[in-house]
């Protein structure tokens, strides 16, 4: 049994499998070096201090073991905007639906958020258009002008984003590797690591927090962006898992990297005040200008065009699969189901998603604000893909030749570290993503009463509902930034116990669903009671 044998439906005929190997992992680390590398190591830096350095190791750590998951999903059944479909294959449309506008939000963040990121360093040759830590007015009108442009690149084709892409991402990663380099051989200070307060200067627990809320986790995430386009790829066994290991390899590497320049090139004497004082509106660029280095100053501010918007090409792209794939689940309504007969291309939704997302820049109109929001919901999407992973296997959905090793454990431990970070977070900044899951579950009720739905497709979501739920409570008893009742570190043991219990209840629920349902396997776009 596998989904694999799935009847191709009228509209994902339309897609152009012309995607290889270099075009992934272009697009992979396309994705993943855009605005994030130009900010994330200051903010982890004002957090964390030079313990930040462990944050990404633990960031990437976790980005590797779910590209993993995802890579035997992609390979299992290549579909453009899978990962929203996984989640209604294993446990129906409640989980589908709340993780699937989970994803969406967080994907509609990155565009404007790339767009601000490039707008926050020109800053420093557009005066006007950055202001008191945000975008101005002419600012956000800027940066619609920006994010109209990745539309219209994605608007004529697979492959003319494929080629833009290939080039931006050659220039992408020549710049931080060069930045890297440069201010560790012009200017590094090893005493920054060892002195102001010492390695971990706010605890280890900051350290741990700044994973999603310093924008490590917004970093990385792109390589999930393969995965995205998984339905427009040659040869997806081939191709697909070498793909996101190389990219997660390389972000990792690059990531560490950019980190320790950044700590051993802040001036001593801007320390005094501690880490927490540092503050630059173009943080390389000006690092490098107070360094002598004023030719690698003005290419880091042209890159800071570069980087962010090739980030948002591709983020753009894979949007517009998530609002396709979600209008199959027939969450979103039907007319975002088409793709342009000519272009290859789900055109509704990437208009849908440029409107829409200009609504982020209003009230969140700057880089960090939008970032802060979205990543704890990242952390949050992780996790279903271990859930279907497992249900396929444990049905005979994903055959033993699309299986990878060690999956039994790295499933697990992938769900076991999302509800880790997610936790981690900090109340005041997990209580950000209440409302939009409110929003989710109030959708989804409308579908779900408006389309009969049935009974059954809420039983294989009922543990997500727990989950967070679990979550949030402990959030608010524990000691990150709640009321300490549950002390460190048993409040993060505590988390990891029950998170592993509420992953093998995810599962049976998953394979129950899949058991209960198996013309699913077949045709999961039907509604769920012709299913049955």
């Amino acid at each position: 049994m596998t989904l694999a044998l799935e009847p191709t439906l009228n509209e994902d005929a339309k897609f152009r499998r012309t995607l290889g190997f270099w075009s992934l992992v272009a697009t992979g680390l396309g994705s993943v070096i855009g605005s994030g590398w130009l900010f994330s190591a200051m903010y982890a830096a004002q957090s964390a201090g030079p313990a930040s350095l462990i944050a990404w190791v633990i960031g990437g750590v976790l980005m590797l073991t779910v590209a993993l998951v995802f890579a035997e999903l992609a390979i299992s059944h290549p579909e453009s905007g899978g990962l929203v479909r996984y989640p209604l294959y294993s446990n129906g449309r409640f989980a589908a639906g709340i993780v699937g506008w989970s994803m969406w939000v967080c994907y509609l963040g990155n565009p404007p958020t790339e767009a601000a990121g490039a707008l926050q360093y020109a800053s420093s040759y557009l005066p006007g258009i950055y202001q008191g830590e945000q975008l101005t007015g002419l600012g956000i009108l800027l940066a619609i002008v920006l994010m109209a442009v990745f539309v219209g690149i994605n608007y004529f084709g697979v492959q003319l984003f494929a080629k833009t892409n290939n080039v931006v991402t050659a220039i992408k990663v020549l710049i931080p590797t060069a930045t890297v380099v440069l201010l560790i051989v012009s200017g590094f200070d090893g005493s920054n690591i060892s002195q102001h307060g010492g390695f971990a200067p706010y605890g280890y627990g900051a350290a741990l927090g700044t994973i999603a809320s310093a924008g490590m986790l917004f970093a990385y995430t792109g390589f999930r962006n393969i995965v995205e386009l998984s339905g427009e790829v040659r040869h997806p066994r081939k191709h697909i898992p070498k793909a996101l290991v190389t990219t997660l390899l390389v972000t990792i590497v690059l990531y560490l990297g950019l980190q320790v320049a950044f700590l051993g090139a802040v001036p001593s004497g801007m320390l005094a005040g501690g880490w927490h004082g540092v503050n630059f509106d173009s943080p390389f660029a000006q690092l490098a200008m107070l360094l002598g280095l004023s030719w690698l100053y003005w290419t880091l501010i042209a890159d800071s065009m570069i980087s962010p918007s090739g980030a948002a090409i591709a983020w753009t792209a894979s949007n517009a699969r998530n609002a396709y794939g979600l209008a199959k689940n027939r969450f979103f309504p039907g007319w975002l189901r088409s793709v342009n007969d000519r272009w290859g291309v789900p055109t509704r939704g990437l208009i849908t998603n440029f409107v829409v997302g200009i609504l982020f820049l209003l009230p969140l109109p700057s880089w960090h604000q939008i970032v802060s929001v979205t990543s704890t919901l990242v952390a949050f999407t992780f996790s279903v893909g271990s859930i279907s992973l497992l249900a396929f296997r444990r049905t005979g959905v994903t055959g033993p030749a699309n299986q990878l090793p060690g999956m039994a454990v790295i499933a697990p431990l992938a769900f076991v570290i999302s509800a880790l970070v997610i936790y981690w977070v900090g109340w005041p900044d997990l209580t950000k993503t209440i409302p939009i899951v409110a929003v989710g579950l109030v959708w989804f009720a409308v579908t779900w009463v408006r389309q009969n739905q049935g009974v059954g497709e809420l039983s294989g979501g009922v543990w997500l509902i727990a989950h967070l739920a679990f979550l949030y409570l402990m959030s608010a008893l524990g000691s990150f930034d709640g009321s300490g009742l549950i002390p460190a570190p048993w409040d993060s043991v505590i988390v990891a116990v029950v998170s592993l219990g509420i992953y093998f209840w995810g599962v049976a629920s998953g394979t129950a669903y899949l058991r209960a349902h198996p013309r699913v396997l077949h045709r999961p776009d039907q509604p769920a009671e012709a299913a049955g």
